[in-house]
């Protein structure tokens, strides 16, 4: 379990600013870990500002919703940048579903960061053909924290971290759930894959 390194009011105001991600498959768990640090942050009367990209209204139009069905509020923009003006003088700023933005978002963190705040991000670390999914590889990168969350594989029960789509399309961004989407391992992701 992640323990947060600078917690408290006294520690963070010296204003030494941080990235954590968490990333890894489809019903691995990442929103709820997301959640879990935000609530442990807003326990300690932290400020928090939340967001997720407009886009994806799945569960709720504005809360970030796991698949347990755990919510917290949250704001919805439509571009990445937005998030530095929306952020305001808050101390932690989460963000999910972070591979539905676009490159500037790395630029985001890093300004964030750079300015005293712990800053939380979550999403595929995958794409549903086994590929890094940008920008996160870029995240991975520059993140001082990095949390690999894993699924269960739904043919075999071992550990997955691969997204297996289950629908015929082909472009890269299709939201969906169980009907769309199925946690695999290694060997049953490529088994599939027909490789």
């Amino acid at each position: 379990m992640f323990i947060e390194p600078t917690f408290g009011k006294s520690r963070q105001s010296e204003k030494k600013g941080h990235i954590e991600v968490i990333c890894g498959s489809m019903f691995s768990g990442k929103t709820e870990e997301l959640i879990r640090r935000l609530n442990r942050a807003l326990i300690a009367k932290q400020k928090v500002e939340i967001f997720k990209p407009a886009v994806d209204k799945r569960y709720h139009e504005l809360d970030v919703v796991s698949h347990n069905e755990n919510a917290i509020r949250s704001t919805p923009v439509q571009f990445a940048d937005d998030i530095i003006l929306l952020a305001g003088n808050c101390e932690v700023v989460g963000i999910d579903e972070v591979q539905f933005f676009d490159d500037r978002i790395v630029n985001v963190a890093n300004v964030l960061a750079n300015s005293g705040k712990r800053v939380i991000l979550a999403g595929l670390d995958m794409d549903f053909e086994g590929n890094p999914f940008d920008p996160m590889p870029q995240l991975l990168a520059i993140a001082e924290y990095v949390t690999k969350v894993h699924a269960i594989c739904m043919k075999c029960g071992d550990l997955a971290s691969y997204s297996y789509r289950l629908v015929e399309v082909k472009n890269k961004v299709v939201l969906g759930e169980k009907e769309s989407y199925e946690a695999r391992c290694r060997k049953c992701f490529f088994e599939g894959k027909g490789r």
